[in-house]
């Protein structure tokens, strides 16, 4: 399992053709550079960009942020041209994955996910999740870790919606003593799991490291529930990567993410459990 505690795994369907529209706004950008007769780094001195950022635009190795399209149609005089491309960046912005997990969540009314290894991608604050990508290995650019980390936030307003849905987490003890980060993410990382745990719509579970009996020993499990009565799911024990969507196979991770719940502290006993690990950090 990959040290970035990547919960977007196993959700994607098909690829798209991002890329392509990455390209293909890069394309433009060059010919609208080129038709305004300036050169690479005229334009980049008066966009306020280093040079090599404009040639790894132009190329589509680089996804150009929604003010760098504004700083552009301006300098270019494109009269709002340039700008409207920020609607054909929009999918591109995050990995398809993270999009397909995010559409998910955004349409579930029940959330419940048992994490073994890192906290669940919703649960952590932007200082965690930067350091676990920062650790991944082989070692993500810092453009990456960037657009993961944005990603994996803009995912949290789920904790916003209205009407909420029902969450449950089940986290293994383990992940609330790793030093992710150091001491001091760490210790803010507990704080956010207090202020979560204190949400009507929230309940956080702890599976103590001394459990004899553990349901969970196959590895994460999570299950989405929607308004019409369906569900997908995933399993690390799963031969297949992409998301389980046959009703028996949904019902056994229910029944398996039921008995971990039953075997980990009740919700009141784990946020006393994350106060004492908040003490002793």
């Amino acid at each position: 399992m990959n040290v970035d505690g990547a919960d977007e795994a196993g959700w994607e369907g098909p690829e798209d053709e991002t890329q392509a529209v990455v390209e293909a706004v890069g394309r433009q950008l060059k010919l609208w550079r080129k038709a305004a007769g300036m050169r690479p780094a005229e334009f980049a001195a008066l966009m306020g960009y280093g040079e090599n950022l404009i040639y790894k635009i132009e190329r589509g190795v680089r996804i150009p942020r929604p003010e760098y399209l504004d700083k552009a149609d301006e300098v270019l005089g494109a009269a709002g041209k340039i700008a409207t491309m920020k609607e054909d960046l929009e999918q591109a912005t995050y990995p398809k994955k993270v999009r397909d997990l995010a559409k998910l969540e955004a349409q579930a009314v029940e959330l419940g996910a048992y994490s073994n290894h890192n906290l669940h991608g919703l649960l952590q604050t932007k200082e965690y999740t930067t350091a676990l990508f920062e650790m991944r290995r082989p070692a993500y650019s810092q453009d990456e870790v960037e657009r993961l980390v944005a990603a994996r936030m803009a995912r949290e307003s789920i904790f916003e919606r209205s009407p909420a849905p029902s969450l449950t987490f089940v986290q293994e003890e383990v992940t609330l003593c790793r030093p992710v980060g150091g001491r001091m993410v760490l210790r803010r990382q507990l704080e956010h799991l207090l202020e979560l745990g204190q949400l009507r719509n929230v309940e956080i579970q702890v599976m103590p490291t001394d459990r004899d009996d553990h349901a969970g020993m196959g590895g994460r499990i999570q299950v989405l529930k929607f308004g019409d009565g369906s569900a997908v799911g995933r399993d690390d024990g799963q031969v297949t990567n992409g998301p389980i969507n046959d009703p028996k196979e949904i019902r056994i991770l229910e029944l398996r993410y039921g008995i971990i719940r039953a075997q980990a502290l009740t919700p009141r006993e784990s946020l006393a459990f994350i106060e004492k690990a908040l003490g002793e950090t």
